[in-house]
Parts: C-alpha cells; structure tokens; sequence
C-alpha cells in the first residue's frame, strides 16, 4: 500500500480483468533484462506526432523482482508484470490516490495506467525501450544513461521525505532539512531548525554519522519532528544508504524508517 501524509490515501487498483498471461516464450524485453532497471520517456508520439508531456514531468517505469512500478508525475503507479509474445502484461495495477495540481498531471496518470495495463508491445534494445499501444509509441532510455547517480559527496542534499514504517509523508513547508558530504569527511547542514557539524564514514552502502554537534534552539510542532527524523542518523550506528539519479534514500539503523532527500545542487 502507498501511503502519503496529507493527502487521500485510498489505493486504486487498475484491474484489467481476466486477461492471465498465456503460456509461450518473452520473446523482446525479456523480465530477466529489464529486472532492476528504471527508464525514462525521451519521446511519446500518437499517431506519429509528439504527444507533449505536462510540463515539468517524464515518465519513469521500473522492473525489478517481478513487479513494475511507474510515475508520470504525480501519483505512484505499481503491480506484477510479465513478458508474453513480445507483450507487456499487467493485469492488476495499483495507483496512489493524490490530488495534484494542475489536474491534467492526474489525467496524465489515468492515460499512463490505461497504457501499461492495455498490453502493450514491448521492445528493449541495449538501453533503449519502447513501449507501443494503439497509436501511442513511448521511447525511453535506462535511467543511468539519461540520469546518472550522484556522489555522495559534493551535492546539498534536501530531506524531501520521512519514512516511517510503510508510510511516507512529506517535510513541513515552513523549514527545510539539508546535509552536504565532503569529500574528507565532514558532514553539515540543518536539521530544519538547527545548524549541526560533524564526520561520516560511507562504504559499501553503510553510512555512519560520528561526533555531530549541534545548536541548541527549541524547534516547534512539526519542524521538531522533522528534525527527530534527522538527528535519528546521529546515534553513532551504521545506517544503509542508496542513491538513485538525484534521489538518496538513508534506512535508519533500526532497519525500520528514513529519509529520502534530493540533491539539488
């Protein structure tokens, strides 16, 4: 289930009913190439012309462990897939139920959801995808190439995101949670309401926080619980960590929660 604070949080399954997959080889875009994979749209054509996106949005579908999950920028899209005579099949597909503005970002979810669950053809060359239904084509290209990971060290990182269990809610508007690595491994930023200064350790996608001082102002309502949220790393304890384009996602030592945050610089 998806959850985010703040917002609906109803799980909308797209079920194309009935339509199992048929026995037979995966002919192109075999699961077993795209398993652990992320595309990006390059182009989407309808009828042989440009279907422009919303602006400000790309389509982003994901294949891994038998399940493929997409966003065309608002609402999360997810469910299992299988490969059928060169055929994408995704017979039941759950989607977050948010309001986004401005609505034609939603419309462009229902049109993404209708797409992935119409069986569509399905045809992976190298780093290349194109998925093709009716008169709609979409081009897209592995997310490394198009949009490589960052280093840890060097961008400002902006905490976008606490989880908590399986839910994950949005920071507060009225502060804002940041970190920046160096590359001699030093640590600083803001937990949103306080200035902290310290070191970190990073290998093999352990992350450990050492001596972080911080000052000492007190940190109303919400902005305290951003700022419980960051100072959680700090417990001297080895946390998991994974970067994804400009996406990091820290797993508190527990096991259980984080953050994802965003390099924006």
């Amino acid at each position: 289930m998806f959850r985010m604070a703040g917002a609906a949080l109803c799980l909308v399954m797209l079920a194309a009913c009935g339509r199992g997959a048929a026995p037979g080889g995966p002919g192109p875009g075999a699961s077993g190439d795209l398993d652990g994979r992320t595309f990006l749209s390059t182009e989407v054509t309808e009828n042989g012309s440009v279907k422009p996106l919303v602006a400000g949005t790309r389509i982003s579908i994901r294949f891994e462990a038998g399940r493929v999950s997409a966003n065309a920028g608002c609402n999360h899209l997810g469910g299992p897939y299988s490969i059928n005579s060169g055929k994408l099949v995704v017979n039941d597909l759950a989607m977050t139920d948010m309001a986004c503005m401005p609505a034609a970002r939603m419309d462009q979810d229902t049109w993404l959801a209708a797409m992935l669950t119409g069986r569509p053809t399905i045809d992976l060359a190298g780093d290349s995808l194109v998925l093709a239904g009716g008169p709609v084509e979409v081009k897209l290209t592995d997310r490394r190439t198009v949009d490589p990971d960052r280093a840890l060290a060097g961008p400002r990182w902006r905490v976008e995101s606490i989880i908590t269990g399986d839910a994950v809610s949005s920071t507060p508007q009225e502060a804002e949670a940041h970190l920046t690595f160096t590359a001699d491994g030093s640590v600083s930023g803001s937990t949103g309401c306080n200035e902290f200064h310290g070191s970190y350790q990073a290998a093999g996608g352990m992350i450990t926080f050492k001596q972080v001082g911080m000052t000492k102002k007190a940190c109303p309502g919400a902005v305290d619980v951003l700022e419980r949220a960051v100072t959680a790393l700090f417990d001297g304890r080895p946390a998991t960590y994974r970067i994804e384009a400009d996406q990091l996602t820290v797993t508190y030592p527990t096991g259980t929660g984080g953050l994802q945050l965003r390099a924006t610089t």
